[in-house]
């Protein structure tokens, strides 16, 4: 195993499969392993085989199984498309999913290499586990035993799954546009988020929005010494710690003007349901994270915060040495990087308007500042409680035998606006993680049980949207 997760060769593939059939470990399980293999991380151009192959192997895979697959190049990364044959009078439901995955970094905190899964205390531990292959994986596997078990799926099924959601899916609102037609659909599935606790199946009828950026502030041409130049010139590493307060009042409301402006409150009805929903509270926050305390925006609970409201955060800041040690120099530049999760009805493009405006406004003296945008999605709410809704609330209901629970997404999934943008279609958000599932961290993981159930949800859920 080289330090970025590859595999050094193919033996080793095949030996890994091998010892899980001695193991007992189940078919399907298998299965899952070997798609987890492959190390798909769409950011980083020393896996674009990797990230191929496995858009390869889905294809197959579907193929196997009596669909129609194709793979469809797009300037980066493939999409992959499957369907069964449609009939007129059947809805036709579109079910999502993203094969890439995150980088391992830092390797060295994995208890097991990343891209050879193993189960531990009933859950399997690889990247990709959760976010998106074991959720998207359950799915596929949910239509294969129901063509196997009767004459055929009781809608029209159209999988689409793709290699640039950890990217921001640069590619498919272009693909989704040339090819509309083809993917009208009545309703669209996702399984890439979250369940609020163990055995408690979560239905969300909403997701964060987001805007990215960084500012690099530029003082001298070179390091400095310290001694000969500080105090003389600006120091970047100084201002952009200055630029960074700038972001929140002392009491953690994000102190942007005008940020706040086209926020939608929350509404009595979701304060009064979120409030008994099991594992959420301030104090199973705390224990996720281990964090010695909380802190955010006054009058919210934590989950209230997450959900239903809009957020900046640092996601990377540096500037001067870091090595071993003391290096006494003036650095001569520095930089952050920034995220802001948006909320309903927040648009990307007005929040970073006002970003840049404010960063270049509270820029400090004696430096210069240049703002690189990034990505972005708008945020999405749904009526949880429409026929698909209620559709979907019955599968869930089915698949874990207990009472689900209706929430919003902290996260984003920014093509699920796109969706209702492009083909029409709303979208049931049935999110098998769980909250310790260290997504986007080492030790990625995704209990066995939830894979099962997952599989079990995909046959009911596409036998009550038939209804």
């Amino acid at each position: 195993m080289s330090p970025d997760g590859r595999r050094s060769d193919r033996v080793a593939l095949a030996i890994g499969a091998d010892m899980w059939t001695i193991c007992g470990v189940t078919p399907d399980l298998q299965e899952l392993f070997s798609f987890l293999r492959f190390p798909s991380v769409s950011t980083d151009s020393r896996h674009a085989d990797d990230v191929r192959a496995c858009a390869g192997w889905l294809v197959e895979k579907l193929s196997a199984m009596g669909l129609a697959a194709e793979l469809h190049e797009t300037p980066k990364h493939p999409v992959v498309i499957a369907r069964n044959e449609h009939a007129k009078g059947r809805r036709t439901v579109l079910i999502y999913g993203h094969y890439d995955v995150q980088p391992v970094d830092p390797i060295e905190l994995w208890t097991s290499p990343p891209f050879e899964p193993e189960i531990r205390d009933g859950r399997i531990w690889a990247r990709g586990a959760t976010d998106n292959k074991g959720q998207m994986f359950a799915h596929v596997l949910g239509v294969e035993k129901t063509l196997k078990e009767t004459e055929g799926l009781p809608v029209n099924l159209i999988f689409l799954f793709e290699g640039e959601e950890e990217i921001g899916s640069p590619s498919l609102s272009s693909f989704l546009l040339h090819h509309c037609d083809e993917l009208r659909c009545d309703v669209v599935a996702i399984s890439d988020t979250g369940m609020v606790a163990p055995g408690v199946p979560t239905l969300g009828y909403g997701l964060r929005g987001i805007a990215c950026c960084e500012a690099i502030l530029r003082g001298p041409k070179q390091d400095l010494h310290s001694g000969l130049f500080g105090g003389a010139v600006a120091n970047p590493a100084a201002a952009i710690a200055r630029l960074v307060s700038s972001l929140h009042a002392l009491d953690g409301r994000v102190a942007i003007d005008g940020f706040y402006d086209a926020v939608r409150p929350l509404e009595d009805w979701e304060r009064h349901m979120w409030s008994h929903v099991p594992g959420v509270a301030d104090a199973d926050f705390l224990k996720v994270t281990g964090s010695p305390g909380l802190f955010g925006e006054p009058g919210y609970t934590s989950a209230e915060r997450t959900w239903a409201r809009p957020t900046a955060e640092v996601n990377g800041i540096g500037g001067g040495y870091q090595g071993e040690g003391s290096k006494t120099v003036l650095p001569s530049q520095a930089f952050v990087k920034l995220s802001f999760r948006l909320v309903p009805d927040q648009d990307p493009k007005d929040i970073m308007d006002k970003v840049v405006n404010h960063l270049e406004w509270h820029c400090p003296p004696g430096v210069e500042i240049e703002v690189v945008t990034g990505h972005d999605g708008k945020p999405y709410i749904t009526d949880p409680n429409s026929a698909f809704g209620q559709a979907a609330q019955t599968a869930l209901r089915n698949a874990f035998d207990a009472e689900p629970v209706l929430i919003r997404e902290g996260g984003s999934i920014p093509i699920v606006q796109t969706f209702r943008d492009i083909l029409g279609a709303d979208t049931l958000l049935l999110g098998l993680a769980l909250s310790d599932a260290q997504v986007h961290s080492p030790n990625e993981n995704f209990p066995v049980e939830n894979f099962e159930a997952g599989i079990r949800l995909n046959q009911s859920l596409l036998l009550e949207l038939a209804k």
